[in-house]
């Protein structure tokens, strides 16, 4: 298996492989945003399966900033002991976990007498879907993520992801199709930039050189008008010079799902064994920054698995939908059963977790209801 299985180091965090749980929305969390037994044994299932670094669904780092029900919270001290208490059966499992910390941007929750937050102010049909930041919002938010960074490594987790994609909050700043301010965190890529930064070097501060800090990124936007390759790669290059350890790269938004209407921000079904969606982001990418590449996205096999490592296109290989139709899939191609993932991609798995049930394979379901 070579390169996918060696033990590597990032910041002091040993993974025994090269394998990646991409953060996903369980909807498994309490509707206070605490771990559950749940959640828990969907981790512990992960770990058992063998994949290098788990993390976690983005976890909401003030009340106003949680983005779907059942969504994990991480905005109280009082969220430490239950996500401790997690990652303690994590790492009995074998397993390495990082928690990701978001902000909803407009696509958070409504709530009565609250406006949503986003870099400009957005109109629909005659309603606000969210207001403008001030200097004071940034700087609150700015705290808000590195208190909750510092509640991870109280929680004894591995590592901290930054989201900074799929047009949540930080990505919202840098997308000039939302962010159409004219101060210092509007205009050119380095001011759209900013917020970003700033929160990458307040999380820093509170948890030391020695505590690995992720970034996840779109690779572009798909968007006209808005965040692009050329964009991404200058980001990347600011985050390098602020000493990220690693940077997963994802893309898309979540467009259609703006005013109401769930959709996932990835592609659905890949055409075969197409490959990964944002090939030739990550190939540019590699030709100009030096952070570790983290690459998700319509892998469904251990032969592109292995190319994308072995060609130099990335470092770690994050996977999301396979994990959920088959938590165990490292641990079978490591044992040597290579079949491709039978995740078909079509996002069937976030349904139950509308319903409140969690996410899980639809189409797995339906087959055993068969069997």
């Amino acid at each position: 298996m070579g390169e996918l299985f060696e033990s590597t180091v990032l910041n002091g965090m040993k993974l025994a492989n090269r394998f990646v749980r991409s953060a996903t929305w369980e909807g498994l969390a309490s509707s206070e945003g605490y771990a559950t037994e749940r959640l828990t044994k969907l981790l512990v299932e992960l770990a058992k399966g063998k994949v290098g670094l788990i993390i976690t669904g983005h976890a909401y780092i003030s009340p106003e900033g949680i983005a779907a029900p059942g969504q994990l919270g991480i905005y109280t001290d009082g969220h430490v002991p239950t996500l401790a208490e997690m990652v303690d059966k994590v790492h009995d499992a074998g397993g390495k976990i990082a928690v990701q910390l978001s902000h909803g941007g407009r696509y958070a929750l409504k709530f009565p007498d609250v406006v949503r937050l986003g870099p400009s102010t957005m109109e629909s049909k005659g309603e606000i879907q969210c207001r403008e930041m001030t200097e004071a919002d940034i700087h609150r938010v700015v705290s808000q993520f590195a208190e909750a960074a510092q509640r991870a490594k109280t929680a004894e987790c591995d590592a901290i992801q930054i989201h900074g994609a799929h047009g949540y909050l930080l990505s919202e700043f840098l997308s000039p199709f939302f962010n159409r301010r004219t101060d210092a965190y509007g205009g050119p890529v380095s001011n759209r930039a900013r917020f970003l930064l700033k929160v990458v070097h307040a999380v820093r501060q509170g948890v030391g050189d020695r505590f690995p800090i992720l970034v996840k990124l779109n690779s572009q936007e798909f968007l006209e008008g808005g965040y692009t390759a050329e964009d991404m790669l200058e980001v990347a290059s600011l985050l390098e010079k602020a000493a990220v350890d690693a940077i997963e790269m994802s893309g898309g938004n979540h467009i259609a799902g703006i005013f109401g209407e769930f959709f996932p921000a990835r592609k659905g079904r890949p055409k075969n064994d197409e490959g990964p969606y944002y090939l030739d982001e990550a190939r540019r990418y590699k030709e100009s920054v030096h952070v570790p590449l983290m690459l998700v996205g319509g892998i469904r096999s251990l032969d592109w698995a292995r190319r994308l490592v072995s060609e130099g296109i990335a470092d770690y290989i994050s996977l999301c939908r396979p994990l959920i139709r088959e938590p165990g899939l490292i641990k079978r191609w490591e044992s040597g059963d290579t079949v491709k993932s039978t995740c078909i991609s079509d996002n069937g798995c976030f349904k139950p977790a509308l319903k409140g049930e969690g996410v899980c394979c639809t189409v797995e379901a339906q087959e055993r209801k068969r069997d």
